[in-house]
């Protein structure tokens, strides 16, 4: 600090007020006052030249030098509580070192040795902050980049699959989403440097642009194929139109059938092309199925009198059953059969039902006319009658056998015998009751 400029109106401008004797005391510890006004900083008994406050008592001199001092620790105190605090450390050791040159300057007066070391203290302190504070930003520097990577990844993993099975709707959505994401943090996260910043956006860059390519090639190839596709259709309509005139019933339904087949296994076009087409060729088949429709009902119409006339007849033929003269029956069946042809075509709805029910009788009298002819047949009694002689031989001789086991006593053969006996006399009770179905 320069020296107090002389003159009558310095001590008024700079005047202090008195240090009490107990504080000047305990400062002059640290300092020495010349007569002139010159002061001196001691410091481990070595004494520094402050300055010089003239033409003021020694109490003024040391109080001048002594509130540089305080002003300088209240500095200290403050920055002690920022560090106590743990504020950004963003000009703490600049102002630290400032400070330090202020007492290394020794130009106040107090105790510089305990000030000292408390900047030393403060000094390390802002050291650990730093230290803190760079481990939290490499952390959210991490952070940063891990959210960066995780979207270039997505970017990438969305651009690497096939387009065949890309739902282009959802994944376009996406990655413009990942796009927003990626200007958010570039315009509000932590800086990563510019080489990092550059190679990752490379990568989101490069991913997008095989995207867009791989998305602009599909849909170009679905535009031909639902070009094609709308063609191949367009060609059934034109077929299907063509025979909605047709009254050839049969053929035609046949052809609308096949028609049909080809247009399931053809290749869709658009939903819209698609949906229009499907209206075109639905309204040919409903041009021809309507006149069909219309054919059939006035064909059932004229139909239905004949309906009636087989109706009777189903009626008469029930009659015969249950069949108890095969031959009788079925002379009345042929009659029945005769006067079926004769009344002509039915209603078709009713074709399978009628048909079904006459079935029934002359299913009935063939059942019955084989039975008999089972019965009567000369050859089937022949060899019935045959197989009974034999049976009876045979039994006889085995209960010849048992009589002579049973007079020897062996009861092995007595059991054989009766086994065979028993089983002999079972067949000859079955050959009888056939032989009386002949009779």
């Amino acid at each position: 600090m320069a020296p107090r400029p002389n003159g009558p109106a310095a001590p008024a401008v700079i005047a202090a007020p008195p240090i009490h004797t107990t504080a000047l005391e305990e400062v002059e510890k640290f300092a020495r006052v010349e007569e002139d006004g010159h002061v001196f900083l001691i410091v481990d008994g070595e004494e520094f030249p402050v300055g010089q406050y003239p033409d003021a008592s020694r109490e003024e001199a040391l109080g001048y030098f002594v509130r540089k001092f305080d002003d300088v620790a209240g500095q200290v105190t403050l920055l002690e509580q920022r560090v106590q605090a743990k504020a950004p450390t963003t000009d703490m050791r600049k102002t630290a070192a400032h400070l330090a040159e202020q007492v290394a300057e020794r130009k106040m007066v107090g105790d510089v040795r305990a000030l000292e070391s408390r900047i030393n203290a403060l000094t390390e302190r802002v050291t650990e902050l730093e230290s803190a504070e760079k481990a939290e930003q490499d952390a959210a520097r991490a952070r940063e980049r891990a959210t960066r990577e995780a979207i270039v990844a997505e970017a990438e993993e969305i651009a690497g699959r096939d387009p065949s099975t890309v739902q282009w709707k959802a994944s376009s959505n996406r990655m413009n989403e990942l796009f927003e994401q990626w200007k958010t943090a570039q315009k509000s996260g932590m800086r990563l440097g510019r080489g990092t910043e550059d190679a990752l956006w490379k990568r989101f860059r490069s991913a997008r642009t095989v995207f867009d390519r791989h998305r602009r090639a599909y849909f170009s190839q679905l535009d031909n194929e639902n070009s094609e596709a709308k063609r191949a259709k367009e060609a059934l309509i034109r077929r299907a139109e063509e025979l909605s005139t047709s009254t050839d019933w049969g053929h035609t339904a046949a052809e609308y059938r096949r028609l049909m087949d080809e247009w399931k296994t053809s290749k869709r076009a658009s939903r819209k092309d698609d949906d229009a087409l499907w209206s075109r060729f639905r309204a040919a088949q409903d041009v021809f199925f309507a006149a069909r429709k219309a054919a059939n009902e006035a064909i059932d119409e004229e139909y239905g009198s004949n309906l009636a006339v087989k109706e009777a007849l189903i009626k008469e033929a029930r009659q015969l059953l249950p069949v108890r003269d095969a031959t009788a029956a079925r002379k009345a069946l042929q009659s029945i059969r005769d006067r079926w042809e004769d009344a002509g075509k039915v209603p078709r709805a009713d074709m399978g039902r009628v048909e079904a029910r006459l079935r029934e009788v002359e299913d009935a009298v063939q059942a019955a006319e084989q039975e008999h002819w089972q019965r009567t047949n000369p050859e089937t009694k022949a060899r019935t009658n045959s197989a009974l002689s034999q049976l009876e031989s045979t039994i006889a001789s085995l209960e010849d056998d048992l009589a002579a086991a049973e007079k020897n006593g062996d009861a092995r053969r007595i059991s054989e015998a009766r086994e065979a006996l028993e089983a002999r006399r079972q067949w000859l009770d079955m050959l009888q009751k056939s032989a009386q179905d002949f009779s």
